[in-house]
């Protein structure tokens, strides 16, 4: 299984927007998990959690956030509506808005017939942000080790 987080210790961008009582993740990780960071590492640090009703381990503190891991180590975070990006880009955001936020975005489209999602895939070097929706607004926000996030993408892989 492959699992990504965002630690949202970096300084904000100019400009960037968040959402009240929200958090934020950056293409670093969310609070005090990383990508890159072991799910013994997450344990011992009092982040993973195993002991709510989920598909799988969820990361401690508000919103769900869901960390897939491959080889052991956290490659993307998949993060639910009280989550956001630096840029303020969160579930229900107009799609317009991510291209204004991400102009060099790339467009994914969901293979025809299936009942996925299309994408947007906002890459910064090897991390990016996947944005799944339907034509209109965001409805899945995803993070991490960008050719995680497109693999993820194109096999139609999920928290559950």
């Amino acid at each position: 299984m492959v699992a990504a987080s965002i630690a949202g210790s970096a300084p904000r961008p100019p400009g960037s927007v968040v959402p009240t009582g929200g958090e934020v993740m950056d293409l670093r990780g969310l609070r005090d998990a990383e990508f890159g960071d072991s799910e013994a590492e997450l344990t011992d640090r009092g982040m993973l959690r195993t002991d709510v009703d989920a598909c799988g381990p969820t990361l401690a503190g508000p919103g769900e956030v869901s960390p897939i891991f491959v080889d052991d180590r956290l490659v993307l975070l998949w993060v639910d509506d009280e989550v956001s990006t630096p840029e303020g880009i969160t579930v229900g955001t107009p799609i317009e808005q991510v291209w204004a936020s991400y102009p060099s975005v790339t467009e994914l489209r969901a293979p025809r017939g299936t009942y996925r999602f299309d994408g947007l895939l906002a890459r910064t070097g090897d991390r990016a942000y996947l944005f799944l929706h339907d034509g209109r607004t965001v409805r899945n926000t995803v993070a991490g080790y960008a050719d995680w996030a497109r693999r993820l993408f194109e096999e139609g892989y999920g928290p559950c």
